[in-house]
């Protein structure tokens, strides 16, 4: 789990990081964290993206600013209650972007902000996450021994590497490592009608946990326009490509921008590699 510092500042009931804007912005970017991360996973990214982009970092209970709340161990509760948070910030259009189990929560929210009667997000954006009606690979681990866990993390390159020498915080950790486990291993698809809104798709030219043939499939879930971008780096590559995963988030926010979600051009379908 990131310990950097973030700001301690939060709205949305505690569910995003930071303070409002002044003046409102073109669009809010809800951004959801991985397994074992939290808000500071997207501290820098305001300054790297247009001004008239209000970055949303959102923090998940049990973790940073909300360390002594419990955190969610099931996606569907989890989602309905971030739903129900962001009600007041949707006075302005949105997107959401999300990383690998954040990956999964944003394509909920969506799912589950359009069953509410909200617009959709301008754009989704999907980062090392397996398409969502995809089997899962990966073996269950939210239930085994520590020992077990703690290999784990270490596989993926998670949590940095001092809390593994830090035992009373890896075990303070724990808990909420996971719950996050077991909102990803519990998770059980169900069919809906496609998105009307773009899906952008990350994948990593070295990510073993979450390969580009998991990413692609992505594409069933969206009628408003598929693209892929692969980009060099781990299963971590939002970390160490930052500055072409950014180019490419902003690309298509601005092609995004200033047009009603459902009159969106409908790109043609294609894969970046």
């Amino acid at each position: 789990m990131n310990r950097t510092t973030t700001p301690r500042a939060t709205r949305a009931h505690g569910w995003i990081v930071g303070a409002r804007r002044p003046a409102a912005p073109s669009l809010r970017l809800f951004c959801l964290p991985y397994a074992g991360g939290g808000a500071s996973a997207y501290a820098a990214w305001p300054s790297l993206l247009p001004d008239d982009v209000e970055v949303c970092p959102v923090e998940l209970p049990g973790r940073l600013t909300r360390w002594g709340e419990k955190a969610f161990e099931r996606a569907e509760p989890l989602v309905d209650e971030l739903a129900t948070a962001l009600s007041g910030e949707l006075d302005v259009p949105y997107a959401l972007f999300g990383h690998s189990m954040g990956a999964l929560l944003a394509f909920e929210l969506a799912r589950a902000l359009r069953r509410r009667g909200a617009a959709e997000p301008r754009v989704l954006f999907v980062s090392g996450g397996p398409a969502p009606q995809l089997r899962r690979r990966s073996r269950q681990i939210h239930d085994q021994p520590d020992d077990v866990v703690v290999a784990r993390l270490r596989e993926l390159g998670a949590v940095p590497e001092d809390v593994y020498a830090e035992p009373e915080l890896l075990d303070l950790l724990m808990p909420t490592i996971r719950a996050d486990f077991s909102v990803v291993e519990t998770y059980a698809h169900r069919p809906e009608p496609a998105l009307g809104c773009p899906v952008v798709a990350f994948a990593g030219t070295e990510d073993r946990e979450v390969p580009a043939d998991q990413v692609d499939p992505w594409h069933e879930q969206t009628t408003g326009g598929f693209t892929r971008h692969l980009l060099p780096g781990g299963h971590f590559f939002l970390h160490s490509a930052r500055t072409a995963l950014l180019d490419s988030v902003r690309a298509a926010l601005t092609a995004a921008a200033g047009r009603p979600a459902d009159l969106l051009d409908r790109p043609e379908r294609k894969a970046h590699r």
